[in-house]
């Protein structure tokens, strides 16, 4: 009897009679009882995220073009404040069908269209992972450092285009290593993460504030000092800085529905957003500028990155005190480090990249294909020599703005709030979602309208010589996140208008009005029971075990919607 060789079966398993090739289990609305992230955990989510490195650096750069810190920590608070607000308005429909964002775009880019934007936010997201994963690294290695003396003797083969040395090239694989152990945690339990980061994030800015300010004795005169420039160039950086600080965030405003698809009521993360997400970075920015001045007092010269201070403290006074406070300081920027790889990076690429091969990708692979881009970037590379592409990265706003534009104006404005969920899994030419071969060139049009708009302002920032110059280009692109938006939402609109999508016909005479609760709970259950998407006129009713009549006929209200 010959050998058999079977191929595994790669397909991800759901309910009976899905359309594979755009849904799984990880992709349809997130059920009653897995929404755990209440108010209290909106909250403090974000004074959890922002007690990270990038943030303890805060706006020394700003220092150098002549405003105060004051000045800056001002400019960074409003540009958060600002961003905030996109942030709540862009994930509403995460906490009201609790869908994430590949599937939110499909509503205004078709349900084969929205691989465009996907494709866009999950590059971004592995990138931006492979950056934090460096600084995790070199948390890593300050821990290590701590503990093992020897390790800051061991050669240094890498190449002195890395931003990392041999030695920290361990911390590197180390974090990397821990990151990938933390995302076998399932979704729903990394509320967990959120508690423990604010428990490291409160501790570990203590004690390096504490070892800061005893070691140095004060903080010089670098808070207290003046802005250098006046007049007209004062307020343009100031403008610059705020709009900078909000562009710099437009990450979180592209795919804010990621996680508030995990809330437990629709309000729930309003006030976390506007409150939690601009005071939270105040406050560590503060700290990081009071840490970074006290520098100045013993060496002369203000070091802005946290962990080159401790080090370098660590290295001059290498007894069990300061061995001590350095290891459960690095503790602390470790676990932040983490925490900013799994709920900024890993969870928005794992949504994005499942979402563009449903059929075989769930979200933990898609996590693991996210965690192995991370090492084929060669992140290391990329921060150490390669500065137009941090430049690139950093100015990658115009193309997420860009989506952002269209998404806004389509959920407020053309579909009145209402997403049909069983039509945003279908491939059904009738559909509302289907548009041209499952693709909206209306709004593939105003993105490539939207981007265009800023487009030569993105070449300037890239280092195109010819125009270097031109300062009114350089003034107009500080609102280049505010000008892409409105004109990448401006032209959908009249595209929707003058060229009548389905959307657009059913609501154009209705109120705003979103699906109620029973309408959301109803299709969840329904879909996850039976999984079978019925036609638009309301035929064919999903009927679901276990659900009272009462919701039943609720169901029909969602069918013939």
């Amino acid at each position: 009897m010959g050998l058999r060789f079977r191929l595994p079966n790669l397909e991800v398993e759901g309910a009976e009679g899905r359309e594979k090739q755009l849904e799984n289990e990880d992709l349809l609305p997130i059920p009653h009882e897995r929404r755990t992230w209440d108010f209290l955990t909106f909250t403090i989510f974000w004074f959890s995220a922002v007690g990270t490195v990038a943030n303890w650096l805060g706006g020394g750069s700003f220092l150098t073009y002549g405003i105060s810190v004051w000045d800056g920590i001002l400019c960074q608070f409003f540009g958060y404040l600002l961003i905030s607000l996109f942030m709540v308005v862009n994930g509403r429909a995460g906490s009201v069908y609790h869908v994430g964002f590949p599937v939110y775009c499909r509503s205004s880019f078709g349900v084969y269209g929205a691989a465009w934007p996907v494709f866009n936010r999950a590059l971004s997201a592995c990138v931006w992972n492979g950056v934090n994963t460096v600084t995790g690294g070199q948390c890593i290695y300050i821990l290590l450092h701590s503990i093992f003396p020897s390790i800051a003797r061991l050669p240094n083969h890498m190449p002195a285009s890395s931003a990392l040395t041999s030695s920290q090239m361990c911390g590197f694989f180390l974090f990397w290593f821990v990151t990938c152990l933390a995302l076998f945690l399932s979704i729903p339990k990394w509320k967990l993460l959120i508690h423990l980061k604010l428990v490291a994030y409160v501790l570990s800015s203590v004690g390096m504030l504490a070892m800061a300010l005893k070691a140095s004795g004060g903080v010089g005169d670098t808070l207290t000092a003046k802005a250098t420039v006046h007049g007209s160039a004062r307020v343009w950086l100031i403008v610059r800085f705020t709009l900078l600080a909000a562009a710099g965030c437009s990450t979180f405003a592209s795919n804010a529905s990621d996680w508030q698809r995990n809330a437990t009521k629709r309000r729930d993360p309003i006030f976390g957003q506007v409150f939690g997400f601009p005071m939270s970075n105040f406050i560590t920015t503060l700290i990081g500028m009071i840490v970074a001045a006290s520098s100045q007092r013993i060496y002369g010269t203000v070091i802005w990155n946290p962990l080159t201070y401790l080090d370098q403290i660590l290295t001059d006074n290498y007894d069990a005190t300061h061995r001590a406070g350095a290891f459960f300081i690095a503790l602390g920027f470790t676990y932040s480090a983490l925490f900013s790889c799994v709920f900024e990076n890993v969870l928005p690429a794992g949504n994005d990249i499942s979402s563009l091969f449903p059929k075989y990708l769930s979200i933990k692979r898609a996590f693991a294909i996210c965690m192995i881009m991370t090492i084929a970037i060669n992140p290391w590379f990329l921060l150490g020599s390669a500065s137009i592409f941090v430049t690139f990265v950093g100015s990658y706003q115009i193309f997420l703005f860009a989506i952002i534009g269209v998404l806004l104006v389509d959920y407020y404005i053309v579909a009145k709030g209402r997403l049909d969920l069983r039509w945003l899994y279908t491939a059904d030419r009738s559909g509302p979602y289907y548009y041209t071969y499952g693709v909206n060139w209306r709004a593939i049009t105003a993105y490539v309208v939207g981007a265009g708009v800023n487009f030569t302002g993105f070449l300037q920032a890239m280092g195109l010589k010819s125009l270097a110059s031109n300062i009114a280009l350089t003034h107009s692109y500080y609102f280049a996140f505010l000008t892409t938006g409105i004109a990448a939402g401006l032209t959908y609109y009249l595209l929707a208008v003058v060229f009548p999508q389905q959307s657009y016909l059913i609501h154009r005479d209705e109120k705003f009005k979103e699906w109620t609760e029973d309408e959301v709970e109803v299709y969840a259950a329904g879909k996850r029971v039976v999984g079978v998407n019925t036609a638009y006129r309301g035929e064919d009713e999903v009927e679901t075990p276990g659900v009272e009549k009462k919701r039943g006929e609720a169901a029909v209200g969602v069918l013939e919607a």
